[in-house]
């Protein structure tokens, strides 16, 4: 077995816990609700394949709805930004074609990062806060909580990768 599922295998353990335990129980200013399981996505390395981030990310998912009781929004959510991450970091590169061998998230630029992380965090909780309202009518609402926990999350995300991802400069 290969030790990156083990190591990232661990690590998704580790975030939903994390999650489920605590911050599904956390509400600052009285509705920003911390999400950080979103993290494995942006840590998973490029080199793998693709099939099994979208593995990763179904699990991930599934064991946070399963805990958190949400009826598979977490699930597609999770999908979905797992599914656009590549494309949308080749599109903040400007770049068609990278090394995927030899990436890593810390040889981004801070605004890189920034709009990586921002970006795709906020497509997920657009589309995990849509499927838990699932009514159009509420679409501003969406929004502003999207953002505003987007913001959040974002934030909680970028420490953690600033703290546990390993500069490898060669």
């Amino acid at each position: 077995m290969n030790n990156n599922y083990v190591k990232y295998g661990l690590i998704s353990f580790l975030l939903i816990l994390i999650q489920v335990l605590i911050l599904n129980n956390v509400l600052f200013l009285g509705y920003l609700n911390p999400i950080i399981y979103i993290y494995i996505i942006f840590i998973y390395p490029i080199k793998e394949n693709k099939i099994s981030l979208l593995l990763f990310s179904f699990f991930i998912g599934l064991f946070v709805d399963f805990f958190s009781n949400s009826g598979g929004s977490n699930t597609a959510a999770l999908l979905f930004v797992a599914y656009f991450r590549l494309p949308f970091l080749r599109l903040i590169q400007n770049n068609v074609e990278f090394d995927y061998l030899l990436f890593n998230i810390k040889k981004l630029n801070f605004i890189q990062i920034i709009i990586y992380v921002f970006t795709l965090t906020f497509f997920h909780h657009l589309i995990l806060f849509y499927l838990e309202y699932y009514k159009l009518n509420d679409i501003i609402d969406i929004i502003i909580k999207s953002l505003n926990t987007s913001l959040f999350s974002s934030v909680l995300v970028y420490l953690s990768i600033s703290l546990f991802v390993k500069n490898n400069n060669s």
